[in-house]
């Protein structure tokens, strides 16, 4: 099963060009989320808010640390396989799934009531920040559905 990856990893798996490009894609949603949260809107008024703030503020780190594995596993060939990663993957994917939907369930609630609780402008940026949030989810998910293929078909 040759995808003509280099690294002899699955598509997405860590450590191939693919998972590469879904850490950088990850990381740029995540931190497109974080900013439209967070910068000029009082996102601290609501639990759910906060609670994808805090999530996109950990998967921006941990994105950008696989792409500096997946970088090092691309240019020398050789891939990095860690048992752990694959929990930490499913888990983050998990609860930033979570995050997403609380948030836009929140802000689906805030727009049903007329802008009465927040101004257009707080709730564009709202749907803004979770649509990115949506986006980076969907990328983890890959991942993890990626890295889950590659493990089972080690066996």
């Amino acid at each position: 099963m040759d995808n003509g990856d280099r690294s002899g990893a699955g598509a997405g798996a860590v450590g191939s060009a693919g998972s590469l490009g879904l850490r950088v894609g990850q990381a740029v949603f995540s931190s497109a989320s974080l900013l439209f949260m967070s910068v000029g809107v009082e996102f601290f008024s609501y639990t759910a808010f906060c609670f994808l703030v805090t999530i996109m503020g950990l998967v921006i780190p941990w994105s950008c640390t696989l792409a500096m594995i997946d970088v090092y596993s691309v240019f020398v060939g050789c891939p990095l396989r860690v048992p752990g990663v694959m929990v930490i993957v499913v888990a983050l994917s998990i609860v930033s799934f979570a995050a997403a939907c609380s948030s836009a369930a929140v802000i689906d609630l805030l727009l049903q009531l007329h802008g009465s609780h927040s101004s257009p402008t707080f709730c564009g940026r709202y749907q803004l920040s979770a649509m990115m949030a949506f986006l980076s989810w969907l990328l983890m998910a890959a991942s993890a559905t990626f890295n889950l293929w590659f493990v089972a078909s080690r066996w």
